[in-house]
C-alpha cells in the first residue's frame, strides 16, 4: 500500500524546491502558472508555497470554486420558486452545501430565505437529499446542484437511483459546470499564463483525455497534480522543465488516482442524464458547452420544469468586489481594497470569501501564509 505521508515529506519537498529553483534560473523570465482548483489553491496558501518558490515563479488561481461562479440569477429563480410553491399551498424542502447558504445575492441568500420561514437545509452529499426525500415521502424536496465534474458524476448515480426507484418527490436545480471550456475560455480572452496545473479530483472523472484538446489546440501545457504540497511542487517542477525545453504536452502527476481515460462509468452517467449546453458563470459571463442541464426526457427532476418563475438581469459582483479579476487569475486577494475589512467571511461582499473553496477565503483562513 502507498504510504501518502511521502507526500508531505519535508526533506523531499526541499529537493524539489532546488531542482525549482534551478529550472527557474535558467528559464530566465517571469512565469505565470495557473490552477483552477480550490482545494489546490489550499494547499498552495496553507503551505506557504508562494513564498517558497523563486520570485520569477507566479502561481495564480482560475475559477477553481464550483459554488463561487454560481449565477446570481439561478439562487434567486431557486428562491422565487420556493416562493411560488407556498403561494400554491406547497412546502418545499431545499437542501444544499453549506457554502452556497450564505452566497450573497443582490436579494439575499438562501441563509436569507431560512430566516423567512422556508425550510432550507445543508447537507455534505446529495444522497442526504434522496434519504431526506425517502424519509419524507409526502414533501417535495429539492437539491440545489452545484459543482463540477466530481460533484456531477454522484449527482448523477444518484439520479439513477431516484429513477430506478420512480420516486416523485426528489427533485434538482442542476448548475452544474464543466472545467476544461473555462480554462478554453480563459485562454480565448487572453489571460495570460504560461503553464497550467490541472485538479486531480476533476481528472479523475474525465481523465488525461479530458484536457489534451487545451494542449493540442492552445499550446498550453499542463500537469494533473494531487492534492498535498509534494503534489503540487512536483506539477510546478514538470511545467517548469517543459517551459524551459520549449515542450508542449500534458503529464500526468497524480497517476495513483488518474487514469487516461477517466472513470467511464461516471462518464457514461454524466451522458445519461445531463446535456451539455453553453452556461452563465458569475463574473464571467456566458462559457460556451461549459454547463450541463437534465436532459429532456429527465424533465420531471427539474424543479424549473414544475414552478416556472422569471428573474431580471441581476449584477454579478458589488462595486469593488475583484471576485471577477480573481476568478480569472488577474489578481490575488490581496489587491482588493475590501479584502479583510468590509468584506470578511463573517461578512462576506462577494462570492470568493463565502466558499471554502474560494480564493478570498483560502486567503483570509491563513493570513500571512501566502
Amino acid at each position: 500500500m502507498l504510504d501518502l505521508r511521502v507526500f508531505e515529506n519535508r526533506e523531499l519537498a526541499q529537493r524539489i524546491l532546488m531542482a525549482i529553483t534551478r529550472e527557474a534560473e535558467m528559464i530566465g523570465r517571469e512565469v505565470r502558472l495557473m490552477h483552477v482548483c480550490g482545494t489546490h489553491e489550499d494547499t498552495v496558501t496553507r503551505s506557504g508555497i508562494r513564498s517558497l518558490l523563486p520570485e520569477n515563479i507566479k502561481i495564480v488561481s482560475g475559477p477553481g470554486c464550483p459554488v463561487c461562479i454560481t449565477p446570481v440569477e439561478d439562487i434567486v429563480k431557486m428562491q422565487e420558486i420556493m416562493r411560488k410553491a407556498r403561494e400554491e399551498g406547497e412546502e418545499i424542502i431545499l437542501t444544499t452545501f453549506g457554502d452556497m447558504y450564505k452566497i450573497p445575492t443582490p436579494r439575499g441568500s438562501f441563509s436569507d430565505l431560512k430566516g423567512e420561514g422556508y425550510d432550507i437545509r445543508i447537507v455534505y452529499s446529495i444522497y442526504d437529499t434522496y434519504k431526506l426525500a425517502r424519509e419524507n415521502p409526502d414533501k417535495l424536496v429539492v437539491h440545489f446542484s452545484p459543482g463540477f465534474e466530481t460533484t456531477t458524476a454522484p449527482a448523477a448515480g444518484m439520479l439513477e437511483a431516484v429513477a430506478a426507484e420512480g420516486m416523485e418527490n426528489f427533485k434538482i436545480y442542476s448548475v452544474h459546470r464543466l472545467t476544461p471550456p473555462a480554462v478554453e475560455a480563459l485562454v480565448k480572452q487572453g489571460t495570460n499564463f504560461d503553464g497550467l496545473i490541472d485538479p486531480g479530483h476533476v481528472s479523475t472523472i474525465i481523465g488525461v483525455k479530458g484536457w489534451e484538446y487545451i494542449t493540442t489546440e492552445y499550446g498550453v501545457p499542463q500537469v494533473i497534480a494531487g492534492f498535498e504540497p509534494v503534489d503540487f511542487l512536483m506539477g510546478v517542477l514538470l511545467l517548469l522543465r517543459m517551459i524551459r525545453k520549449g515542450e508542449t504536452r500534458i503529464e500526468n502527476e497524480y497517476t495513483r488516482a488518474v487514469r487516461y481515460e477517466g472513470n467511464l462509468k461516471a462518464q457514461e452517467l454524466i451522458g445519461r442524464f445531463f446535456e451539455v449546453r453553453d452556461a452563465k458563470w458569475r463574473a464571467l459571463g456566458v462559457i460556451p458547452t461549459s454547463g450541463l442541464e437534465l436532459r429532456e426526457e429527465w424533465k420531471e427532476l427539474d424543479i424549473r420544469n414544475i414552478y416556472r418563475v422569471g428573474v431580471p438581469k441581476l449584477p454579478d459582483l458589488e462595486k469593488g468586489c475583484l471576485c471577477g479579476a480573481v476568478l480569472r487569475g488577474l489578481a490575488l486577494p490581496t489587491d482588493c481594497k475590501l479584502f479583510g475589512k468590509e468584506c470578511t467571511p463573517r461578512h462576506p461582499v462577494g462570492p470568493c470569501m463565502v466558499s471554502y473553496e474560494g480564493t478570498c477565503s483560502i486567503f483570509y483562513k491563513y493570513g500571512a501564509l501566502f
